[in-house]
C-alpha cells in the first residue's frame, strides 16, 4: 500500500516535461502516473513509474533535484463516492490528506488513488482495515 514516488523540482520552461519525460523513457521507465504543481518560476512533477530508484538516479545524473516519497497507493471502484469514502475514513481519524491524485486504472470499473499524509503507517492500517486494497 506504501508505495515510493518520484518528486522532481525544475525551472518551469517549455520543454522541460519533454526533457524530464524523454530521459525517463531512454532508461525505459514507464510512468504510471504524474501530476505537476506549479509557481511563475518553479514546478513540482510527481511521478509513480515502475522503478522509482532507477529514475531517480537517472535524473540526479543529469542534474535535477529530485527525491522519493513514500505515498499511499489504493484501489477503488470507479464509482461516484469512492473517493469520498477514502477521504471520511481518514478524516473521521482526524488524517489530513496533504495532496492525492487519481487516474482509471487499466481494469474495467477500477480507479486508483495516491494519497500523501503525515501518518503514513497510521492511515495504511486504518485503511486496510476499512477493507481497502493496495493498487500495488
Amino acid at each position: 500500500m506504501i508505495i515510493d514516488q518520484l518528486s522532481v523540482f525544475s525551472e518551469n520552461r517549455a520543454g522541460m516535461l519533454a526533457d524530464i519525460t524523454a530521459l525517463l523513457a531512454e532508461a525505459e521507465i514507464d510512468i504510471e502516473a504524474l501530476t505537476i504543481a506549479e509557481t511563475a518560476e518553479f514546478g513540482v512533477l510527481r511521478f509513480i513509474v515502475d522503478a522509482p530508484k532507477k529514475a531517480l538516479a537517472v535524473l540526479k545524473l543529469e542534474g535535477f533535484v529530485a527525491s522519493l516519497t513514500p505515498v499511499i497507493a489504493l484501489r477503488m471502484d470507479n464509482t461516484p463516492g469512492s473517493l469520498a469514502k477514502i477521504a471520511r475514513t481518514l478524516g473521521d481519524a482526524n488524517i489530513s490528506i496533504e495532496y492525492l491524485y487519481a487516474c482509471v486504472a487499466q481494469e474495467i470499473g477500477n480507479a486508483f488513488v495516491i494519497l500523501r499524509v503525515e501518518e503514513t503507517e497510521e492511515a495504511v492500517l486504518l485503511l486496510k482495515e476499512s477493507g481497502w486494497e493496495a493498487y500495488k
